[in-house]
């Protein structure tokens, strides 16, 4: 029953994380961390394959091994996050879901460049 429990959190995370490619406001990299702990709790198999895609790869793999992230990708991730976030400010039709989405993107901005150090190469 665990196991089961923990492969469908694991799919709900990765689907969810997916998505968060593309819409801002769902943060990739944590849920794609919660998939990876789920299946690795639950499934080699699963963990193996997840472990092997480009998506787990270029989101996930420099934090799971090393904690950090190299400011390289720092950068990249936060030119997208910036162009996300400001096309949906930009659309957002209410001036109290402008200023979430804004305060969201200055958590994030913290988040990546104070709480999680920089890769050393």
């Amino acid at each position: 029953m665990k196991k089961t429990v923990l492969i469908i959190t694991g799919f709900i995370s990765l689907a969810l994380g997916l998505a968060g490619i593309v819409l801002p406001v769902v943060p990739t990299t944590p849920l794609l961390l919660l998939a990876g702990f789920c299946f690795s709790r639950s499934s080699d198999r699963f963990n193996t394959w997840l472990r092997q895609t480009k998506v787990y790869d270029y989101y996930v793999s420099d934090f799971a091994e090393t904690r950090s992230i190299a400011p390289e990708q720092k950068k990249k991730m936060i030119w997208q996050i910036y162009l996300l976030m400001g096309i949906s400010i930009y659309f957002a039709p209410h001036l109290f879901l402008k200023i979430g989405l804004l305060i969201c993107t200055a958590i994030g901005t913290y988040c990546l460049f104070k709480v999680v150090p920089d890769k050393e190469e």
